[in-house]
């Protein structure tokens, strides 16, 4: 899977729906009953396991989120780690409930792995990425449009976020660049830079005067200036360096 939904809120029902699925393989499939167990510790087994698989279910949805926001990208490696790690908290937190004086399990590390991990591994895996894959789908559409709004009534800009180049300081207003069509335009706003780049956290400041978006940065000119789709801007030193890694 090369996308992911990064909503804690999707995640954490996919958490609940796994954390039933694997009471119910506890309680009803009982894979490791030797005929000694009691009713009550199945409750506390089957209750335990599917609240650890919540939990560790919920650490890797955070986890995976910040990394998507920080990367802005996913890829089959990440969603197989993301597997791998699940599996690892759900075998490393059980293990530690199943030895603790709660349930006194006799089994040791590698049995515990061969005869519970494993088996509800091959149960919950597909289940966690089948929900995922349909996660991904729960994700509405984005509206590529932008609306960039001055401080009077008619002070408003609407266009496609990609044709969006540059914003510059221009004195009480601010002054948008934006291709319509292959022509470049320009619209003043009164605005401040400052609100325009709260407004729109994807802008980059590359000069205290400048904002650009960078998907239409195309050269650097030369240390003081880049070139953008039809337009170039000068870069002050304090941002050349941040600039520089992107």
């Amino acid at each position: 899977m090369k996308k992911l939904n990064p909503s804690i809120k999707h995640h954490l029902l996919i958490g609940i729906f796994l954390s039933i699925w694997l009471f119910i393989f506890a309680f009803f499939i009982r894979p490791f009953d030797d005929g000694t167990i009691s009713f009550k510790v199945w409750i506390l087994i089957s209750v335990g396991f599917s609240f650890i698989a919540f939990l560790c279910y919920a650490v890797v949805a955070l986890l995976q989120k910040k990394i998507y926001h920080k990367l802005s990208k996913w890829n089959i490696g990440f969603e197989i780690a993301s597997l791998i790690f699940f599996q690892l908290l759900f075998c490393i937190f059980t293990f530690c409930f199943y030895k603790s004086p709660v349930l006194h399990g006799g089994y040791d590390f590698f049995t515990f792995l061969r005869m519970i991990i494993l088996k509800s591994a091959l149960i919950s895996t597909p289940i966690i990425v089948l929900a995922r894959i349909y996660a991904v789908t729960l994700i509405p559409a984005k509206d590529d449009n932008i609306i960039i709004r001055g401080e009077n009534k008619l002070d408003i800009l609407k266009i496609r976020k990609d044709d969006l180049i540059c914003v510059s300081n221009s004195q009480n207003y601010v002054e948008i660049f934006f291709i319509d069509g292959s022509v470049l335009k320009t619209k003043l706003i009164r605005s401040t830079l400052k609100k325009i780049q709260n407004d729109f956290d994807f802008l980059v400041q590359v000069h205290r005067s400048h904002l650009i978006n960078p998907s239409h940065f195309k050269a650097w000119k030369n240390q003081d200036t880049i070139s953008l789709t039809q337009v170039e801007l000068p870069v002050s030193k304090n941002y050349r360096e941040y600039l520089l890694t992107l």
